[in-house]
């Protein structure tokens, strides 16, 4: 198995004087933190948590429980506990709730800064014990002293509704939490070179954002009143150089998730976060595909919330947790409602994740299925939590969904025929550009997939290097990031292979049965029927409308068929593979 994971460095965490009365405390891991398709580019994280010094003392953000120790043992270097006044919330779950229990029984004084809904949270969580709550509605500020008047600003999301973001006007720090972040770790406190963290900055849109795209907008609106010299996220560099730049693009991405033809609601609720990590990666999938999703967490939008999405979207998705043999009321009055609205003719899927018994799956199915409607893929059932495997078959099932939907767009569009007079003459001459006929296969820890490739050109003699172009509905697209190794199997003549890999798979099939392969020193498949193989890493990657073109070094290859001759895909046209 290829190594993915720098795991010979031990987790710390770093304070950092980052303005007036102001540290930064990082809490750093090199390893995976979580298997959530957010951390899946495995470059380890940086969890931010921060500390106001003024006349009185705030701590915003402590990390989750991996932390927890080393994270207190800090903390304690720092200030004297018992004269922490503050904590507040850019948001709560179980995981960072391990590290604020901690904390109180050191600290019972501290006053928890935050909003409605994340409060709500708290107090289940910590049941029968007695917490200070300060709540903030509105637009309500809190004095430190020494200047440090801070401002709370709701910005609410399907996957976060209870996220709150927080202005210091006297360091004009903005504390954004779950936006503009990365995950990703290293020495560096700002975002010097800001270039360089591009591509994670826009992974983590597409795996977190992307499907909540009205709501981030509104939080932008928000966010624009405010004088910020910099931003504070919860996770990866703290945001100074390229502030206008991410700012910007974060409105651009999502402005184009609202434009799209086409929309998929996705209704959910999760117990524990196992059933809305399954919808992140669908949602994931889904939007790579072109297709817009639009989430909705059925236990805090309203009744008119879901119906109006039902109502607009052409086809939707519901997830449920199983809770004592059932579905969440608000899972059922979504149902309901759906049940009520939706056309016959909108395509439908059902996914959960479940502890002992997955009966809330089988319900929904069931009412769907005697409703009329038609399910774009069997119901995806998980136990516990789910395995990157998983998360990466609920990532192709979401585009295989999101395909299912563009085809069924273009038959009700009627098609126009015309002479071969009147053809695309520019995509015929395109069609004439011809390419070798490779198999590209990559792995990323358990993860791993294959595809048919002919747009593939050699584009350096030193270092030796090669460019392929990856559309983005691929599967193997998310295996083919920065930093990612991959093998190029190139194909000689002959149909046998090109074959085999011309059929649709299902999602999470292996793409390799049945075939002789063996393991390249990189940890990815070599087909033994091959003309020559290269093993590659990837250098960086260029966004070209509905394709990446991925730029990869060769560090290792061999010709297996000394005598073959290379396959070459010849078109008709330029349209089409």
């Amino acid at each position: 198995m290829p190594e993915t994971l720098i795991t010979n460095k031990p987790r710390d965490v770093q304070a950092i004087n980052i303005a007036e009365d102001t540290l930064a405390l990082r809490s750093r891991t090199w390893d995976r933190l979580k298997f959530e398709v957010e951390y899946s580019l495995a470059k380890g994280t940086t969890a931010n948590s921060f500390l106001i010094l003024a006349d009185k003392i705030a701590l915003l953000d402590p990390p989750g429980e991996s932390f927890t120790e080393i994270y207190l043992a800090k903390l304690r270097e720092r200030i004297d506990i018992n004269k922490l006044d503050y904590v507040i919330l850019g948001h709560f779950n179980a995981n960072r709730g391990a590290t604020l229990k901690a904390l109180l029984e050191l600290a019972p004084q501290v006053t928890i800064v935050c909003s409605n809904p994340a409060a709500i949270a708290l107090r289940q969580f910590f049941e029968n014990q007695k917490l200070n709550i300060a709540l903030v509605r509105g637009e309500d500020t809190l004095d430190l002293g020494k200047g440090h008047e801070l401002q709370f600003i709701a910005t609410p999301t399907p996957r976060w509704p209870d996220e709150l973001c927080t202005y210091d006007p006297k360091t004009q720090i903005l504390y954004t939490d779950k936006f503009f972040g990365a995950h990703i770790c290293n020495d560096q406190v700002f975002d010097e070179g800001w270039a360089i963290y591009s591509e994670d900055r826009q992974f983590y849109y597409d795996c977190l954002h992307a499907s909540q795209a009205k709501q981030v907008l509104a939080a932008l609106d928000k966010l624009s009143e405010f004088q910020v010299k910099f931003y504070a996220p919860g996770h990866g560099p703290l945001v100074r150089y390229g502030l206008t730049e991410i700012t910007h693009l974060y409105r651009k991405w999502s402005e184009e998730q609202k434009s799209k033809d086409l929309t998929v609601a996705l209704i959910y609720a999760s117990a524990y976060g196992n059933t809305a990590t399954l919808a992140q990666a669908l949602a994931k999938g889904i939007s790579k595909a072109g297709v817009a999703v639009e989430s909705i967490n059925c236990e805090f939008a309203t009744p008119a919330e879901i119906q109006a999405a039902v109502e607009k979207c052409d086809g939707f998705i519901i997830g449920s947790p199983t809770l004592g043999g059932h579905a969440p009321t608000q899972v059922q009055t979504a149902l309901g409602i759906i049940l009520s609205t939706a056309s016959k003719n909108k395509l439908a899927g059902v996914f959960g994740s479940f502890g002992w018994s997955g009966e809330a799956i089988d319900l929904i199915e069931n009412k769907l299925r005697d409703a009329g409607y038609k399910l774009g893929f069997e119901p995806i059932r998980v136990k516990f939590k789910p395995t990157d495997v998983t998360l990466q078959e609920c990532e192709e099932i979401g585009t295989d969904f999101a395909q299912a939907l563009k085809k069924s767009q273009r038959l009700r569009t009627p098609r126009q025929t015309v002479s071969a007079a009147q053809s695309d003459r520019t995509a015929q001459a395109v069609g004439r550009i011809v390419g070798s006929l490779c198999v590209l296969s990559a792995r990323r820890g358990d993860v791993s997939s294959a595809m048919l490739a002919s747009w593939v050109s050699q584009a350096t003699f030193n270092p030796p290097g090669l460019t392929v172009a990856v559309a983005k509905e691929r599967a193997i697209e998310s295996l083919m990031h920065t930093g990612d190794k991959f093998v190029l199997n190139i194909l000689a003549e002959g149909k046998q292979l090109r074959k085999h890999f011309m059929k649709n798979f299902a999602p999470g099939e292996d793409r390799f049965a049945g075939l002789e392969t063996q393991e390249a020193s990189n940890g990815c498949r070599i087909l033994k029927e091959a003309l020559a193989y290269l093993e590659c890493t990837v250098q960086n990657r260029m966004d070209c409308g509905d394709h990446w073109v991925v730029y990869a070094t060769v560090e290792n290859g061999q010709v297996l068929q000394p005598s073959g001759v290379t396959a070459v895909h010849y078109r008709k046209t330029g349209a089409h593979y």
